[in-house]
Parts: C-alpha cells; structure tokens; sequence
C-alpha cells in the first residue's frame, strides 16, 4: 500500500458559548482546525486534524500544519502508512521538532492501519481498557450568575468534573474560587486552572487563602520548574498540564513525583504514537492522567477518544467532548457523546471521516 494524496484543509470552529476566556487575559470565539487527509492506492483514506486553543497557544500555530506539509508532504508520498512507527521516525527525520503539526498526519496514519487490519484504532493501541471515559466540562472565566447557569446545565448532561478557569487576577481568582467551588453537589470533582497564569508568589496566596476547599490545582505557573515551587509549600493535589511535553519531562515528574494527575494532550506531546508512550509510562508509574487535545472537532475529539479507551479506568481521571464546544464541524461520525462520558467508535480505523461540505477547497494538495 502506498500514499497517492495528501490534502490539508482549514475551517474556523466558532465557540458555542461566545467567548472562551481563560489563564491571563486569552480570550478565544473561533478556534482554526486544519484537518489532514490522506488517501492510498488501496483505496483507504485517513484523516487527522489539530486545532489550538487561539494562536500561538503551547507555541503551536494554526499555520503551522500547513508550514510542515510543504516539508514533508512531497517526501511521505509513495511511503506505506500502515507502518506506523517507520512513518513517525520518518516525520522526524525530516523535521525536527513541531510534533503539534505532525500529529494529525500521525492519526491519519493510525486510522489506515485500522481500515486495512479492520480493526478500530482503541484495539490497536492495546484494546479498551475503559468503555466510557468520564468527561469534564470547562467553566470560562465568567461571572457568578453565568457560572451557576453553565455548571447546572453541564450537570443535567451528565458531567461530573468542572474545569474552573482562573489565572487573570489572583486576587479576584480568590473570590471566585471561595465562590465556585462550594457550588459542587456530592461526588463532584473541581480543577481550578490558571493555564500557567500566575507568579509563583500569587499561586501560593491563592492556595494559601482556598486551602479550606477541596480541589485539585492545575498548571498555576509556566514552567515546572515555578509549579514545583508552589508546590513545595501548598497542600493541595496538584495537576500538570501545558509543562507535560514529551518523554523527558514524564521522566522528570515521575522522579520528582511532581504532580498527582498529569494532563496528556496528543497535538502538544507530538501526536498519538508519542502520547501513548508516555501515556504508558505514566500508568506503569501509577501517576493518573487525563486524555485531552488542545481544542478541535470531530476528528480530534474521535482520536482523543480511542487515547481515552484505550488508557486503564482506574489511571484515567478524565476525558472531554471537544466537538461539542463548536457550532462547525470537521468530521461525520466518530466519537459519541452521552450522559457524562465519551465513547470511542467500534468501526475500522478511527471511525470518523473528513466532513468535506463544512471543510471546502484544500489549502493545499500533494499527489
């Protein structure tokens, strides 16, 4: 089997709530999805997409998928895509870095292997370990009234969990945490998330001035460095995110034993190949994560939810339903939605396929 094609589309995804608002001042209303697609002389077609929370978010960039296809685009046609591992290394080889660009043509390659074994992507990855992740739902950074609102009506779909986003005024961050977090009914979890949003020396007050509540603080500062600093003198679970980046920094945390959940997004640790990697490295050291993406559609939320099931129930803390933060779609299909929890496809392959009528012309085409 041999790639014969290779198309890249763009399509904007307007939030479904208006503006989406969170860590120091980022504000979002309409994410760009760039979408993958693959297509053999075995008559398969793959598909992947990366869509970031607003630009330059994680030093990932919307252009940026279309920026690496001119790189190595050229140089994968004619490869055989079912070799997943050997696709991956040849990416590599041919640019360094950028793994958030690559990721969708790493999915793309995972949903043809599953279509030629005829087998969904969850078998591939080691089989369904969790047959329903459970889900969170974000709660922007809003006013009390439209935060009561948004948490009783995710409440009534069936979620469980409740990002809290904070990270723009430490100070005002107090008041809506004291304020917030109370607002959970019995077993309701919260994540207050500064998005990487404050100085080491407001993280500790903040904590300092919650820590009669019950929550899990997630990435208060940049870098894991200035998070080991908040959490050398808080005591509150920790949750990292936005510094899990790779291999490496699992290893670090895993020596350190520097978080209690860690936040797996594929796009951000290069796509699924190497998510599942330190996915795995992170369960055999009996550290919790979460299965997420940095935004998206159908297509994300569909290879986010095989990651999901195919990761052990008692290691996976959460999971999310990113297409239905949209009013646009990028896929038909693919992952379901129900009562709290997201289920994977038990089709070939990811299970989804590209929604051409809402995706338009190419941006780009290589054959």
């Amino acid at each position: 089997m041999k790639i014969t094609r290779i198309r890249i589309y763009k399509t904007p995804l307007p939030y479904a709530d208006g503006c989406y608002a969170w860590g120091a001042g980022n504000r979002i209303e309409v994410a760009q999805a760039s979408v993958v697609v693959i297509d053999t002389d075995a008559g398969l077609q793959g598909c992947g997409e990366f869509t970031p929370c607003g630009e330059n978010y994680m030093f990932a960039h919307s252009e940026g998928v279309e920026a690496i296809a001119r790189l190595i685009a050229p140089a994968l046609l004619g490869e055989d895509p079912r070799q997943v591992a050997r696709m991956e290394r040849q990416m590599d080889r041919l640019v360094q870095g950028h793994g958030y660009a690559k990721a969708p043509f790493d999915a793309a390659f995972w949903d043809i292997l599953g279509q030629a074994t005829n087998q969904p992507v969850w078998m591939l990855l080691g089989g369904k370990l969790t047959d329903g992740a459970p889900m969170y739902r974000v709660v922007p950074q809003c006013g009390m009234t439209e935060t009561r609102a948004e948490m009783d009506r995710h409440r009534a779909s069936g979620y469980r969990q409740f990002q809290i986003k904070v990270g723009a005024d430490w100070a005002a961050d107090i008041e809506h945490i004291r304020a917030t977090v109370p607002l959970l009914e019995p077993g309701e979890q919260a994540m207050v998330d500064a998005n990487q949003g404050w100085r080491v020396d407001d993280a500790i007050r903040v904590a300092r001035a919650t820590k009669d509540l019950d929550f899990i603080l997630e990435q208060p500062c940049r870098t894991y460095e200035e998070c080991q600093q908040v959490r050398r003198v808080v005591d509150l679970p920790m949750k990292l995110d936005e510094c899990v980046t790779g291999l490496q920094a699992a290893r670090r945390i895993v020596t350190d034993r520097g978080a209690e959940i860690c936040c797996l997004k594929i796009s951000n640790l290069g796509g699924l190949s190497k998510a599942r990697r330190v996915r795995d490295y992170m369960v055999d050291n009996r550290i919790p994560v979460v299965a997420e993406d940095t935004w998206g559609g159908e297509i994300a939320t569909t290879v986010l939810s095989h990651f999901a099931a195919s990761t052990p129930a008692e290691y996976l803390v959460n999971s999310t339903d990113l297409m239905n933060y949209n009013t646009r779609s990028t896929g038909i299909g693919g992952a379901a939605a129900r009562d709290g929890r997201i289920y994977a496809p038990d089709a070939a392959g990811l299970g989804v396929v590209p929604d051409f009528n809402s995706l338009g012309q190419p941006v780009a085409d290589y054959a």
